[in-house]
């Protein structure tokens, strides 16, 4: 398996695997929503900012960050692919392209959502801090820290 920044190559495999959990995220439950979100991907393609696993010319794993923003904006492994490690490896790889003491956050479902127990405990195993509620395309979500207050790496 591979992680590496994702090219144009890669989007309709990585569209196979949001296809698979577009149901777990808010926002992508319509094809238009579908349709915008290739588009988004390919927009962070162009600014280096889309990682991909890929073993065999499948997307196991994708991530979408911002860079300006200091975000982890999309992370999504395949359901078959669990409890191999891919969420950290794109982690991972995602801090190498941020600036070295810079925060990230990202949202995720608030506590007590079924659909964010894993990726809750996911985000706090790397060490992320629960922070402050909101809601994102009329879902319910909490931010989650990652304070870099060193050079250390997950």
């Amino acid at each position: 398996m591979e992680i590496r920044l994702a090219g144009a190559q890669d989007i309709d495999a990585w569209m196979a695997l949001v296809e698979q959990v577009r149901d777990i995220f808010p926002g992508l439950e319509t094809a238009g929503a579908m349709a915008e979100h290739r588009a988004t991907v390919l927009h962070f393609v162009q600014k280096a900012s889309a990682v991909c696993a890929v073993d065999e010319g499948r997307i196991l794993g994708a991530l979408l960050f911002s860079k300006e923003n200091s975000m982890l904006c999309f992370l999504v492994v395949d359901p078959a692919c669990h409890r191999q490690h891919i969420g950290r490896k794109l982690v991972q790889f995602m801090l190498t392209q941020m600036g070295e003491w810079e925060n990230i956050t990202v949202t995720t479902y608030r506590d007590g959502d079924p659909n964010g127990k894993a990726a809750r405990s996911f985000y706090k195993r790397l060490g992320f801090s629960e922070g402050k509620l909101a809601e994102e395309f009329g879902c319910p979500v909490q931010e989650f820290v990652l304070r870099r207050t060193t050079a250390g790496q997950i």
